[in-house]
């Protein structure tokens, strides 16, 4: 590639280094690396995480760095593209040589680049959503989204609980779609459901309707969706202009505001699992997520001036995982970290309370997930 690489962000806090500078001894910086997708079809996950990120960066950096270290972190912005993603994964192994990655937007970017991380062997905690990226465990991957398997479970749950016995499915031609979509199908018959009709979408499509139509036809009780962006906003448009009675439920991709402002009153009643975060503020006073969630809440929104999503979440959860895991291994030595990494327990974040172990590298389970519902253009918490 001969395009100048789209480098968004490296940086240190400018006063820290200074002033050890001026005491005669810079110490050697953390590097932390990251690939997200900043523009592209995926923006409004990587715009974001990459804030989150510079926004944590600066204010460690001010309180004086990890381990008397101040963080490095230098972020690429892959556009929404694979092939973009394998390319600054490469630059930030072998020119920028950071000490662990956190990134990947969504799942084809992470799944694209996993053979170069576990065989440069560098800690490397993705920000995606499919199951895949730590089912089966792969030694240096690990993750902070719930998984699509996670999603399914909760939303068939519900399912199970409302009486629904009789489904539709509808998903996208994505990585993070077919693995959703498959999962749907494994775990279907385990929740007494019973697929009736399963349509898929191409990239770029902008009209669902012949879909949704096949799926009105196949006479549905509920309808899930498996998909995230664009998408989000079209299915749930088409779905209410084509009358549909049954519910909408949407995966954990939708979980941001800007998918209720994007489909408007069509939103209303869909529900969907969701991180605590982005309902903190109605969780009960005893629950250990809320103090956490309104902490993050009120320093994005007051370095921003907007809503956080749970995608920037992601992004948090997964810098302080990773900080927590330099502090207890002592150093930033990639195989120290990832062992610290694995070891990590009830560490409180914003999408749940996380427990790994060498058999699984993102440490949460179904009941991390909150149910809402889209009451009044918001989200409603359920349970």
């Amino acid at each position: 590639m001969n395009e100048r690489p789209r480098k968004v962000f490296s940086v240190l806090a400018g006063a820290l280094l200074l002033g050890l500078a001026g005491a005669g001894h810079a110490a050697e910086p953390i590097k932390i690396g990251s690939f997200l997708a900043v523009t592209g079809p995926a923006a409004f996950l990587g715009d974001p995480e990459k804030k989150t990120l510079e926004l944590y960066v600066d204010k460690i950096n001010a309180e004086g760095g990890v381990l008397g270290h101040p963080l490095e972190l230098v972020v690429y912005d892959t556009g929404t593209s694979a092939k973009n993603a394998v390319t600054y994964v490469k630059r930030l192994l072998q020119q920028d040589k950071v000490d662990a990655i956190v990134g990947g937007s969504t799942t084809g970017e992470t799944m694209a680049v996993i053979k170069l991380v576990e065989k440069a062997g560098r800690p490397f905690i993705s920000l995606a959503g499919a199951s895949v990226i730590i089912d089966p465990v792969k030694k240096w991957v690990f993750k902070t989204p719930h998984t699509d398997r996670m999603a399914v479970e909760k939303v068939y749950a519900d399912m199970q609980k409302e009486g629904v016995s009789e489904i539709g499915l509808i998903g996208g031609s994505g990585g993070f779609d077919k693995s959703c979509l498959k999962n749907a199908r494994e775990l279907a018959e385990g929740y007494g459901l019973t697929i009736k009709a399963a349509e898929q979408y191409g990239k770029g499509d902008t009209d669902m309707t012949p879909q949704l139509t096949k799926i009105r036809n196949a006479g549905v009780q509920a309808v899930l969706f498996c998909g995230f962006g664009a998408a989000s906003t079209i299915v749930t448009k088409n779905y209410a202009q084509l009358g549909l009675e049954g519910r909408l439920y949407h995966n954990h991709g939708s979980c941001s505001k800007r998918f209720i402002e994007g489909a408007g009153e069509a939103a209303e009643g869909v529900r969907l699992p969701c991180a605590a975060l982005v309902v903190a503020e109605q969780l009960p006073e005893d629950d250990p997520q809320r103090a956490v969630g309104l902490a993050y809440i009120q320093a994005y929104t007051e370095a921003y001036g907007e809503d956080v999503s749970t995608f920037g979440g992601h992004a948090y959860d997964a810098l302080f995982l990773l900080i927590g895991a330099i502090e207890r291994a002592g150093t930033a030595d990639p195989a120290k970290v990832r062992d610290a990494l694995e070891q990590t327990r009830n560490f409180i974040g914003v999408d749940g309370i996380f427990n790994m172990s060498p058999e699984d590298h993102l440490g949460l389970g179904p009941e991390a997930f909150k149910m809402l519902e889209v009451q009044g253009g918001d989200w409603k918490f359920l349970y």
